[in-house]
């Protein structure tokens, strides 16, 4: 394995001074987009491309905002055996007649914004114009949690796999596959159906995981929820055992079987990932839907936070210089985003960041950063509702308004995704360590089950017809993009 690392390195130090040949005379960043389940990375990334090219109310993205853009377009991306990613479907769902929010990409894509920009005078002015190459990664938020499992051998994995399911939201989803792992003797002879089997009651298991109301986030290996060409094969049909403190696996035995499918996930999955995408990001945003986390409940959000600090302990942190990009490239810039803001009213916007910002804080702290900058930011990259008041008695309630999904429901009502509704959506505590340790969110309703609440899904919002190019309305997305590449852009 260190042998395989070293070649690892060098095959990223030869890219790096490719790219480093080819970007000398203008600006090039490369972008990596990725989000944890459900955080709206593909809606985030159309409107992030659809802004760049056509503009909007973007007030505190200077370089838009002094009149410097000259323009923006779309180019051939730089990898040809990576797919494109479709912004043009995307941007139809979204503005279309049925106006849909787009289906979640489940594997990685690519896309390359060419923008020309003047860079700002000495005393004024512009000093000519220049050329950002601005080449965007797309790929799925379990891709990057699996990156821990490089620093875990398969006993290690094994080990933090089965303890993690002994928690009390985890123990209810985990029991059928647990059961089961208790009738597996390790040392058995190997058995390709027991492996199949227990390969699928774990992925079970981790299906379970994501829904909605148990939110977790740490659900490694990534592959198995989206496995894609991989799907039946040996590197996707493993399982964690519980195996002895010590001693090795015993020849042609069930054990052993298990771990030489593990380290294949590792080799052929993980690490080529790792090497020809994830090493050569220059920056990164990591999309988190930190209320749906907070509506699950404090297992959920200690989970979520889990998975924070495993993101942190991914990238190569420092600053970029010329010469260390060519030889070891790092994250030089890294944003944290919790989305759906549009969810609740401004008033909690602030509260949102500063949950989010505490949940990095300690993996932060931890981290080696050598000069990274690291920001956090409560985001809606397409606006769904808009802001209003409503009379209740004597007070007086900020409420949000939007069009529900057909088939979302508040109590008794149905909506059938044509009416327009207001919501009061709560608020967020003003103290974060509230926030987490209650759960944190209370608003308009309890479900249908008396329990947890969760919030009405909202259909895109309707444009004006008027409006080609269309622009999205959003809530601080502007401001990611000067924290992503303003820099650049002088």
């Amino acid at each position: 394995m260190r042998f395989e690392g070293l070649l690892d390195e060098a095959r990223i130090v030869a890219r790096s001074l490719a790219e480093a040949a080819a970007g000398a005379l203008d600006p090039t960043i490369r972008l990596g987009v990725t989000g944890l389940s459900r955080a709206g990375k593909t809606v985030f990334l159309t409107a992030l491309v659809q802004a760049l090219v056509h503009g909007g109310r973007l007030p505190a993205f200077r370089a838009y905002a002094q009149g410097r853009l000259a323009g923006a377009r779309l180019a051939p991306q730089p990898d040809d055996a990576v797919p494109r990613f479709e912004v043009e479907t995307h941007l139809r769902a979204l503005t279309g007649p049925e106006r849909s929010w787009p289906e979640s990409t489940r594997r990685i894509s690519e896309l390359r914004v060419i923008v020309e920009f003047e860079s700002p005078g000495f005393f004024g002015g512009t000093r000519g114009g220049r050329r950002l190459t601005l080449d965007i990664v797309d790929y799925p938020g379990e891709w990057l949690l699996d990156l821990a499992l490089l620093g875990q051998d398969f006993r290690t994995w094994s080990a933090r796999t089965i303890a993690s399911s002994e928690g009390p939201t985890r123990a209810p989803i985990a029991a059928a596959w647990r059961a089961h792992l208790a009738t597996l003797d390790p040392t058995a002879p190997e058995d390709e159906s027991a492996a199949r089997e227990a390969a699928s009651r774990f992925t079970a298991y981790l299906r379970a995981g994501r829904n909605e109301r148990v939110a977790l986030s740490t659900l490694p290996p990534g592959r198995f929820l989206m496995p894609g060409d991989l799907e039946g094969s040996p590197a996707l049909t493993f399982a964690p055992l519980a195996l002895p403190e010590t001693g090795e696996a015993p020849l042609n035995s069930l054990w052993a079987m298990m771990e030489r499918r593990y380290e294949a996930y590792r080799s052929h999955v993980v690490r080529p990932f790792f090497r020809d995408h994830f090493a050569r990001l220059d920056r990164q945003i990591v999309l988190v839907d930190a209320l749906a986390a907070l509506n699950a409940g404090p297992e959920a959000v200690a989970d979520l936070e889990t998975a924070l600090t495993d993101v942190l302990s991914a990238f190569r942190h420092g600053h970029n210089s010329w010469l260390s990009s060519l030889f070891r490239p790092r994250v030089d810039k890294l944003l944290f985003a919790a989305t759906k803001a549009d969810h609740l009213h401004h008033t909690s916007h602030d509260r949102l960041e500063a949950i989010l910002r505490r949940l990095v804080a300690r993996a932060i702290e931890r981290a080696e950063f050598g000069g990274a900058a690291v920001d956090v930011v409560a985001l809606a990259a397409v606006r769904a509702t808009r802001e209003a008041s409503a009379r209740q008695g004597r007070d007086e309630l900020p409420v949000i308004i939007g069009v529900p999904e057909k088939g979302e429901r508040s109590g008794d009502q149905i909506f059938d995704g044509e009416e327009e509704i207001a919501v009061f959506p709560g608020d967020l505590p003003a103290d974060p360590e509230v926030a987490l340790r209650s759960g944190g969110y209370r608003g308009r309703a309890h479900d249908e089950a008396g329990g947890d609440l969760r919030f009405i899904k909202f259909r895109p919002p309707l444009l004006p017809v008027s409006e080609r190019p269309p622009q999205l309305p959003h809530i601080r997305l502007d401001r990611t993009l000067e924290f992503l590449i303003g820099d650049a852009l002088k």
